[in-house]
């Protein structure tokens, strides 16, 4: 799972949020190159939608891809794959208003929560993250193949109410900037 995002704006840029088409797939890759360490090829990309509960949405700006996500639909949650802002684009609202439709998606009867892992080193997504209303509530130790780096499962929660899992509290840079 994958995040490059930045924390909240003091402008924000409207965008369109549609669904992920096969000719958008070049300005998704650029989009995932310059954000991560560990890119997604279109083979991950690809693969992954392919199933049938997994959705890619895009942010589109003046007919430009600025940023997409990639989840997937469960019956009682929403598991965020991938999310990405492009560089130039962050800190301009584009992640908040994808995380808002993501939220508008669930509803008190069915999807309650929705689910994230990020990378431990990833600090801005965290904090990202963290200003949407999602609380850091597991650590996965050394959950990644291509390095030993723990994940925080980060989650979101429509009515508010504590989970079993946010009763853990686990020290990480999220805890300790609470503290300050």
């Amino acid at each position: 799972m994958e995040a490059a995002v930045s924390s909240a704006s003091s402008s924000q840029l409207d965008v369109q949020i549609r669904w992920l088409i096969r000719r958008d797939m070049a300005e998704v890759l650029r989009i995932e190159q310059e954000s991560f360490e560990f890119a997604w090829t279109e083979e991950d990309f690809l693969c992954c939608l392919r199933q049938r509960n997994c959705i890619g949405m895009v942010a589109e700006r003046d007919h430009q891809i600025v940023g997409f996500m990639i989840y997937e639909l469960h019956k009682s949650r929403l598991n965020i794959l991938n999310f990405a802002v492009g560089r130039r684009f962050r800190k301009q609202g584009i992640g908040t208003q994808m995380i808002v439709r993501l939220i508008d998606k669930l509803s008190q009867q069915r999807r309650k929560e929705i689910l994230f892992e990020v990378r431990e080193r990833n600090l801005e997504a965290q904090l990202f993250f963290k200003t949407q209303g999602f609380r850091a509530v597991r650590v996965l130790r050394a959950h990644y193949d291509d390095t030993a780096e723990d994940a925080y499962i980060m989650q979101f929660r429509l009515d508010h109410e504590q989970s079993v899992e946010s009763t853990f509290i686990p020290r990480n840079r999220i805890s300790e900037y609470d503290a300050a």
